[in-house]
């Protein structure tokens, strides 16, 4: 049921409320908060878009950037992302779809030597306030640790 327009409700600029885990994996219970900014603007006659997103972590300016491609063939997404730590694009992208306005991306990762798997989680049921969320999974998907969560307010 995806299509091409399933990321329009993420275009335009916004303030970002970030919740993450200090540590991952490791049974953590300590949460970091702090705000962010996000942009994001639709690319390749609206087949594509491209997030830009700012954040300072200890008290460095961190930049990451989302490109996510819809494939009309199989109706699915693929999100890549690359940020300012390394600068190189991520080897292993998320892949998936919309329902019901959730949308649900996985990948097979590595994480601390460890093999996971990813989810990305868009949440658009309140529409003035999209949520994204991660989670990592070390049993192939039997159980998650959500390890950042994004509360997303537009700006304009």
């Amino acid at each position: 049921s995806s299509s091409q327009n399933d990321f329009d409700f993420l275009e335009g600029k916004w303030k970002v409320h970030n919740r993450k885990l200090k540590t991952r994996l490791n049974n953590s219970n300590e949460w970091a908060e702090f705000e962010s900014e996000l942009h994001m603007r639709k690319t390749l006659a609206g087949s594509g878009n491209v997030e830009n997103y700012y954040a300072v972590f200890d008290g460095k300016p961190f930049e990451g950037m989302a490109i996510r491609l819809f494939n009309a063939k199989t109706n699915l997404w693929t999100i890549y992302w690359v940020d300012s730590n390394g600068a190189t694009m991520d080897e292993h992208p998320v892949t998936g779809s919309f329902e019901n306005g959730l949308g649900k991306f996985y990948a097979n990762d590595v994480f601390n030597e460890k093999e996971i798997v990813v989810l990305y989680q868009w949440d658009t049921a309140n529409p003035d306030h999209p949520k994204w969320s991660q989670a990592f999974s070390t049993d192939h998907g039997k159980s998650w640790e959500w390890n950042w969560e994004m509360t997303l307010t537009r700006i304009e």
